[in-house]
């Protein structure tokens, strides 16, 4: 018999999944009036954006398998708390500190939560076509909440200041909590299942130590003593932290999953459908507003095809998968989403309604691939396993944004320094980024200003041409290794 309130339960899980993917893209459109309220610095901002998904990539493995251990209900109204108090704080963060450790709280409200609501959807729906459909609702959630992130901080900017953006979360929390309470079932725990803390502690100093190094490589002026000494450290914690799954009874990790051909394609689909959608709307919710002069609503009304599209994708491919095959939708979506990217680098400065309309095809695609991944990775993995499996794929989601942040963010900072030319007279910071740019151009005479701001936005300009093409390169790549492997089997 069929669970009756299975629908409900994906209400609750889902609103909760929505806020913890909205929290990774919803400071974008803040990003310019936040840089200048807190007077953050490049790299600070970098950090601001970065850190939560980087802490919930890295704490993703042990609290997955702790919810094993405990009972995934438990987990999920536990991390709806801590979720809902890091909000407040994160509101009202003074300085650019503050807001830094109010997000690493935020994240690990989320690491609790995310496992926990696709093992709870695995667990509800029996029914292999409903779960499939339910599974495509999560999904599509999990890329059009993402997406939607600039929308929804662009409405709430246009009448209040920027922390109302993690302020909106509490009413939510508390509803979800209050219907998780009654409506949730914890299933019966496997105790033997122990949470591993040094793991934990280990894939996150490695996750850490290795996107500092890309941070600092990308620099001005880097430091490479301090970009090596980052990365070995990254290097070496990640490697003794594989080492030690390998030899455990009870691994955060089980990497004999990945000997599965169709696992290993839905974390890489994941990762690399996560990365380009949130390393892209980085940069572009960025280029609306410092170049183009758009408002943060304006700005994220045009990214609004994104969200619209993934939306719509996500129910279709879940749909789709039991007669097509999940393989094929998978590298299908990816390659639809590198080619869309590849449209988009051609039509970015022609109509809006043309280059808008590509961004609802990637959108699409963006959702369809997520929806796949999803349904993949958790119907290739034994039942037993269902937090594990979670786990591994939302940290495929969460590092593929932490890695497109860090990347793409990266790249971008670099090749704007690069290619921006510093008038004489002026601090070298103004070539750090775009905002440094315009906060400095507001304190010289009109005529220097201008003379400013022109060769920055042109820099910030040809350094988003190189960033999108990276993108599209590292998708069509993923895609194609995806469908050969496919053919191979």
């Amino acid at each position: 018999m069929l669970p009756r309130n299975r629908w409900l339960v994906l209400a609750i899980v889902s609103s909760a999944l929505f806020l913890i993917v909205i929290d990774m893209t919803v400071l974008y459109t803040a990003l310019p009036r936040l840089t200048q309220d807190l007077a953050a610095t490049a790299t600070e901002k970098l950090w601001i954006v970065n850190i939560y998904p980087l802490v919930v990539a890295g704490l993703l493995p042990g609290l997955g398998g702790l919810g094993d251990r405990v009972g995934h209900k438990h987990m999920f109204l536990l991390g709806l708390a801590v979720f809902g108090v890091a909000s407040s704080a994160a509101a009202f963060s003074p300085v650019p500190a503050a807001l830094i450790a109010s997000r690493v709280l935020l994240a690990v409200g989320a690491a609790m939560m995310m496992p926990a609501t696709l093992s709870l959807i695995r667990l509800t729906f029996t029914d292999e076509k409903e779960r499939a459909f339910a599974i495509g609702i999560w999904a599509a959630v999990a890329s059009g909440g993402a997406a939607i992130g600039p929308v929804m901080g662009g409405l709430l900017l246009e009448w209040f200041w920027w922390g109302s953006v993690f302020l909106i979360n509490v009413p939510i929390v508390i509803c979800a909590l209050l219907a998780g309470a009654s409506v949730l079932v914890n299933r019966k725990p496997d105790q033997g299942h122990p949470f591993d803390f040094i793991g934990s502690v280990q894939v996150m100093v490695g996750l850490v130590g290795l996107v500092y190094a890309v941070k600092e490589v990308a620099k001005r002026d880097p430091s490479p003593l301090a970009a090596g000494i980052a990365f070995a450290i990254g290097a070496i914690a990640m490697a003794v932290f594989v080492r030690r799954q390998r030899a455990s009874a009870h691994p955060l990790i089980d990497f004999a999953l990945f000997r599965n051909a169709r696992f290993t394609s839905g974390v890489v689909a994941g990762l690399v459908a996560s990365g380009a959608l949130i390393g892209v709307e980085l940069v572009f919710s960025q280029r609306l507003q410092l170049v183009l002069g758009l408002s943060p609503l304006e700005a994220g009304l045009m990214i609004l095809p994104i969200p619209a599209a993934s939306f719509l994708a996500g129910p279709m491919a879940g749909l789709a998968m039991p007669r097509l095959g999940a393989t094929r939708v998978l590298s299908s979506a990816l390659a639809l989403t590198g080619l869309a990217l590849i449209a988009f680098l051609l039509t970015h400065q022609g109509p809006t309604a043309l280059w808008l309309s590509v961004l609802a095809v990637m959108g699409f695609g963006v959702g369809a691939t997520m929806t796949a991944a999803s349904s993949v990775i958790m119907l290739s993995a034994p039942e037993d396993q269902a937090g594990m499996a979670a786990s591994i794929e939302e940290v495929s989601f969460e590092l593929g944004a932490a890695l497109g942040i860090a990347i793409l963010g990266s790249v971008m900072t670099a090749l704007y320094t690069r290619a921006m030319t510093v008038p004489t007279g002026l601090d070298a910071t103004v070539a750090d980024s775009l905002d440094e740019a315009l906060m400095a151009a507001e304190t010289l005479s009109d005529t220097a200003a201008m003379h400013l701001t022109t060769l920055a936005r042109g820099a910030f300009d040809d350094a988003f041409v190189g960033v999108i093409a990276l993108a599209s390169i590292i998708v069509l790549g993923a895609a194609l290794g995806i469908w050969r492997r496919a053919v191979a089997e």
